[in-house]
């Protein structure tokens, strides 16, 4: 034995000596990434918010609508004025917008003899007509209330009396036919 060896040592000689485990190093390289990814993200540059997005089912469209010259409206209306109905010597037009595809631009148009004074109104307050018109015409032309109900009206006293000439001449031209008796 050595002399800085007590007796209790001796008898521990079977023994293993005990040896102090070392801290895990895992925890401190995972700290050192976490800090690195934050410098990183720290240091990007900031983003701008993006636009909200538009769904495609609703199309954004910005239509920069220019107000015709009344000129424009003059020269129109004295090509295909003919058409137009009148009241009281008043009548309202709606012109064709290249810009809004579309019967957009409205008028009132005064007659006084053979001179037409024309006024810019938001939009028709007669409706549209829509018989003896002309196909691809550049005007929409209105009629009164009136005027369409004395239209409708004679509409179906014409369709009635076609369906009754129709009916007579059927009558009148197939013989009545029995059907065949069964014994």
């Amino acid at each position: 034995m050595y002399p800085d060896e007590s007796e209790e040592a001796g008898d521990l000689e079977g023994a293993s000596p005990v040896v102090k485990a070392k801290p895990s190093l895992v925890p401190s390289w995972i700290m050192l990434g976490f800090l690195i990814g934050a410098l990183f993200v720290w240091a990007l540059p900031a983003r701008k918010p993006a636009p909200p997005r538009l769904e495609k089912s609703e199309p954004r469209t910005v239509i920069m609508k220019t107000v015709p010259q009344f000129t424009t409206v003059e020269a129109v209306f004295t090509e295909w004025g003919k058409y137009a109905v009148w009241d009281n010597e008043l009548t309202e037009i709606a012109l064709w917008s290249s810009e809004t595809k579309d019967y957009t631009d409205c008028f009132e148009v005064l007659r006084s003899g053979s001179s037409y004074f024309f006024r810019s109104i938001p939009r028709l307050t007669r409706p549209v007509l829509t018989h003896g018109t002309r196909e691809n015409s550049p005007l929409q032309f209105t009629e009164t209330e009136a005027q369409r109900a004395e239209w409708l009206g004679e509409k179906r006293q014409e369709t009635w009396r076609s369906l009754s000439d129709a009916a007579r001449s059927k009558a009148i031209t197939s013989p009545p036919t029995k059907a065949p008796e069964t014994p």
